[in-house]
C-alpha cells in the first residue's frame, strides 16, 4: 500500500504500444492542436485589429479563445510528449498542475458561455437598454468574477482530489482526469470529491437551464422582429453560441454522466478526447461560419497580410 507522498510520479495511459500507432497518435494530435490554435489566434487577432467589432459580445468571444487556447494547452501537449518519447510516466505535482489548470480553464470557459447568453439576451430582448446595461465596466467585472470564481473552483477541486490517498501509480486515462484519480483512491476522503464533482454538475445543470430559458426568451423576441433580414441577422449572432454550448455540455455529460466502471475502456479514452479536443478545435469554426461579421474582418485580416507581402515584394 502506497500514499501520495511516497508516489512522486504518476503512468498515464497510452494509446497504443505499437510504436507507429504512438507517432500516428502524436502527428494526430498535433494537427488538431495546430488547428485549435490556429483558429482561435485568428478569432483573437480578427477582433482585435477590427474596430467594429469592439462590442461587448466580441470581448467575452476574445476570451473565451483564450480560455480555449488554454484549455486544448493544458491536455495536449503533454499527450503528443508521452507518444513521442514513449514515456507515460507524470510528476506528481505536474498531476496537480494539469487538475487544477484543466478546471480554472473549463469553468472559465463554461461560465464565459453563460454570460454571452445573458449578453444576447440583452441585446435582442432589451435593445435600447443594451448599451446602459452591458457597459465596458460591466463586461470588466463579470470576466473578473469568472476568473476568481474559477480560481476559487479549481482550488476546491484540485485540494479534494489529492487530499486522498492513492493506492496504485497507474491513472486509467491519457491526462490526469479526477475520475480516473479517483478510481485508485484508498481512502472514504474521495467521496468529499464525489460530493464537490455533485454540487459542480448541479451547478452546470443550472447554467444550461438558465441558457434554455434564455434562447427561448430569445427566439421568442426574435420571431416577432417584422423583418425576415431582422431575423435572420440576430440568429445569427445566437445559433453560433448555442452550438458552442451545446458542443461543450454534450461532450461533457458524455465522459461523466456515465455510471463508473472498475474495468479500463477505451471508450473511456475516446470521450475523454471529445470533450478535452474537441470543443477548442471547433469553435473558432463555428463562429467564422456562422457570423457575417467575423468573416469579414477575417477576410480584412487576409487582404491586409497579402497587401504587405506584395508590398514587402515590391520593396526588395
Amino acid at each position: 500500500m502506497h500514499n501520495q507522498t511516497s508516489m512522486p510520479t504518476f503512468l498515464l495511459m497510452g494509446f497504443s504500444e505499437i510504436r507507429q500507432l504512438q507517432i500516428l497518435h502524436f502527428f494526430v494530435f498535433l494537427a488538431l492542436y495546430l488547428t485549435a490554435i490556429t483558429g482561435n489566434l485568428l478569432i483573437i487577432v480578427a477582433i482585435a485589429f477590427d474596430h467594429h467589432l469592439h462590442t461587448p459580445m466580441y470581448f467575452f468571444l476574445i476570451n473565451l479563445a483564450m480560455m480555449d487556447i488554454a484549455t486544448i494547452s493544458v491536455i495536449v501537449p503533454k499527450s503528443m510528449a508521452i507518444s513521442l518519447l514513449n514515456s507515460r510516466w507524470v510528476s506528481y505535482f505536474g498531476c496537480v498542475a494539469q487538475v487544477f489548470l484543466y478546471f480554472l480553464f473549463a469553468l472559465s470557459d463554461f461560465l464565459l458561455l453563460t454570460i454571452m447568453a445573458h449578453d444576447r439576451y440583452v441585446a435582442i430582448c432589451n435593445p435600447l437598454q443594451y448599451e446602459t446595461i452591458m457597459h465596458k465596466g460591466a463586461c470588466v467585472q463579470m470576466v473578473a468574477i469568472v476568473w476568481v470564481t474559477s480560481l476559487l473552483y479549481a482550488i476546491l477541486h484540485t485540494c479534494g482530489t489529492f487530499a486522498n490517498t492513492f493506492c496504485s501509480i497507474a491513472v486509467r486515462q491519457f491526462f490526469c482526469e479526477v475520475p480516473a484519480l479517483l478510481k485508485i483512491s484508498c481512502s472514504d476522503f474521495y467521496l468529499v470529491e464525489v460530493g464537490f464533482l455533485v454540487i459542480s454538475s448541479s451547478i452546470g445543470v443550472g447554467c444550461f437551464i438558465f441558457i434554455i430559458i434564455t434562447y427561448m426568451q430569445i427566439f421568442s423576441s426574435v420571431l416577432r422582429i417584422p423583418s425576415m433580414h431582422g431575423q435572420k441577422k440576430a440568429l445569427s449572432t445566437c445559433l453560433p453560441h448555442l452550438t458552442v454550448v451545446s458542443v461543450f455540455l454534450f461532450t461533457g455529460v458524455f465522459a461523466y454522466a456515465r455510471p463508473p466502471t472498475d474495468a479500463s475502456s477505451d471508450l473511456d479514452m475516446v470521450f475523454a478526447v471529445i470533450y478535452t479536443i474537441i470543443p477548442p478545435t471547433l469553435n473558432p469554426f463555428i463562429y467564422s461560419m456562422r457570423n457575417k461579421e467575423i468573416k469579414t474582418a477575417l477576410w480584412k485580416l487576409f487582404d491586409l497580410w497579402h497587401s504587405s507581402k506584395s508590398f514587402s515584394r515590391v520593396v526588395f
